[in-house]
């Protein structure tokens, strides 16, 4: 199959194997985008590094914190048909606090590297999308119900979902889509700082109709179908890929 032969696709936020980054550029390139991955630091680079050369894709450095370092990468890349935003981070010890104990500078750090980011580098894709695109984000349940242990996380995720509604209503007469995918539980180098994770996707396994967890590749299969050419009129939407457990209370 290749929905998206011609097309190129910038997927920051891959960390190692077990990202849900990487599953999506995995099945994006499978689909026959040309992908392009980022890196966020020389440590970071070298657990990249093969991941991209597996897939043949185009590796460049971008740290979202740094608006200079971000416009650099932008400006290397021509036009641009597809945007996954996978990056979210907040300082682990804020994830350990209740809500109402977190600390000002650790509020504002992971709004602006999880929810800004999303909004900054939109307004760049934007300008390279002279045909059209497909912005994707990642979110997850705690935007919409209250998850133990998720903390602070949970209102970033929600801020993030309302940005893509927003985006997509700005970004729209381009002919730019924009969407959210919810994805279920997974074990990565991100959700390790969620200290019940081991719960969340037992609940999943137990308790989502289709009673078994999901993997990368579905949530790749989803971003493949969101940026081609058959969801041209999907915009705004948080779509779930977590075997159902949304629709329980």
């Amino acid at each position: 199959m290749n929905e998206l032969a011609g097309k190129k696709a910038l997927i920051l936020g891959v960390a190692n194997e077990r990202s849900i980054a990487w599953g999506i550029a995995r099945e994006l390139s499978q689909a026959g985008a040309h992908v392009i991955l980022s890196y966020q630091n020389e440590n970071l680079l070298k657990r990249v590094a093969p991941l991209a050369q597996e897939i043949g894709a185009e590796l460049f450095l971008c740290d979202v914190l740094n608006s200079e370092n971000l416009k650099a990468l932008f400006a290397q890349l021509g036009e641009l048909d597809i945007l996954v935003h996978s990056i979210a981070y907040a300082n682990t010890q804020s994830l350990s606090r209740p809500l109402h104990e977190v600390l000002r500078a650790d509020f504002n750090l992971a709004f602006e590297s999880s929810v800004f980011s999303l909004i900054e580098l939109s307004h760049e894709a934007a300008l390279l999308m002279k045909k059209g695109g497909s912005i994707l984000t990642l979110s997850y349940i705690g935007a919409d119900r209250v998850v133990p242990g998720y903390g602070l996380m949970g209102p970033v995720k929600a801020a993030l979902e309302c940005s893509v509604r927003y985006l997509a209503h700005e970004l729209g007469p381009l002919g730019i889509r924009v969407n959210a995918i919810s994805a279920g539980p997974l074990r990565t180098l991100s959700s390790a700082a969620f200290g019940q994770i081991k719960q969340a996707i037992k609940e999943v396994e137990t308790h989502a109709p289709l009673r078994q967890n999901i993997s990368t590749k579905d949530i790749g299969n989803l971003a493949v179908f969101l940026s081609s050419d058959k969801a041209t009129m999907i915009s705004g939407e948080t779509i779930f890929v977590d075997s159902g457990l949304h629709i329980m209370s």
